[in-house]
């Protein structure tokens, strides 16, 4: 089973890839978060430091690309070809209103043909591998089932499937079913994004879909920064050894993070942050609130370690 670090908007930048990657295996690649495509006069991938080579070490990245104009995308994919990439993935699976209402992400999903003319389009007038990221539809899964079968005439790198809707946001469950049905139709390779969370799904999925090869790990990871090393294991690593590592993962992002950002910025997305650590350390919603609370970087990253040295 190969394992896809997922696209977290906001979240997976460089600095926390790089951490992870320091002391956490597992993980064969990663997608980047979106960068918007342009046309060449208004491109400047300099500007875009999440994807510098230099800043990507040991870990194969695939930069993820958001956008609905075929020659945006031939542009900006022919100027990051000039940092060395060749492999790039679209993301028509984002639920964000503000990306959907122009027709960016799942937006564009109830418009097939505009799929279609930018997978040709790159495919045609590039020698990349591209790849999509989508979810089963906007509003409906025959959107979904229409893609997938019009890009079957194309050679693709794979189709990253999300098995819920749109219009559901995170909320609710995977519909397997459906995913099933757009698995069957691809004659591309899949990987299978969603509501992964630890050893129990990641079984009742593959017992739904034993063929599968790739997965790939998104929120659940977050909740469990080992989860890669425990579904290849088989089985759960040790409590204290993963305490152990997590702490050395954290102080190494943290201080990567103040060094880019300073303590206030770097203060802002540990909070995010720890919406999903409160589960791996089994905090309960007044700890969490208590440690959201705190808005001075030394006193919550004292409190941050008083929790998660704790024993439950």
């Amino acid at each position: 089973m190969h394992f896809t670090l997922a696209p977290l908007h906001g979240i997976t930048n460089y600095h926390f890839r790089n951490s992870l990657n320091r002391h956490v295996d597992g993980f064969d690649l990663a997608v980047t978060p979106f960068l918007a495509v342009q046309e060449t006069a208004k491109l400047n991938v300099r500007k875009w430091p999440d994807i510098q080579p230099e800043n990507n070490v040991g870990l194969e990245v695939i930069p993820q690309l958001i956008g609905n104009v075929p020659t945006h995308f031939t542009d900006t994919i022919r100027e990051l070809q000039k940092l060395g990439y060749r492999r790039f993935n679209w993301n028509i699976g984002c639920p964000s209103a503000q990306v959907v209402r122009k027709q960016r992400g799942c937006g564009i999903m109830p418009f097939p043909e505009r799929v279609e003319a930018v997978v040709k389009a790159v495919t045609e007038q590039t020698d990349c591998a591209f790849s999509v990221k989508m979810r089963l539809g906007w509003k409906s899964a025959a959107e979904g089932l229409e893609i997938v079968e019009r890009l079957n005439a194309y050679s693709l790198d794979f189709i990253a499937i999300h098995p819920r809707l749109g219009v559901q946001e995170y909320e609710g469950v995977p519909d397997l079913t459906a995913f099933g049905e757009m698995h069957r139709r691809t004659r591309q390779r899949v990987i299978y994004s969603g509501d992964i969370f630890d050893l129990a799904s990641y079984r009742q999925l593959m017992e739904a879909f034993p063929d599968l090869q790739s997965v790939m790990l998104g929120r659940g990871m977050l909740r469990n920064i080992f989860l890669a090393e425990e579904l290849t294991a088989g089985h759960p690593l040790a409590e204290d050894e993963k305490r152990e590592r997590f702490a050395a993962f954290y102080d190494d992002f943290a201080q990567t993070m103040v060094v880019a950002r300073g303590e206030h910025g770097t203060l802002s997305l540990l909070k995010e942050l720890w919406h999903y650590f409160a589960v791996f350390f089994q905090l309960s919603e007044e700890e969490l609130r208590g440690l959201l609370k705190i808005n001075e970087y030394a006193e919550f990253q004292g409190r941050a370690r008083e929790l998660s040295a704790m024993g439950r």
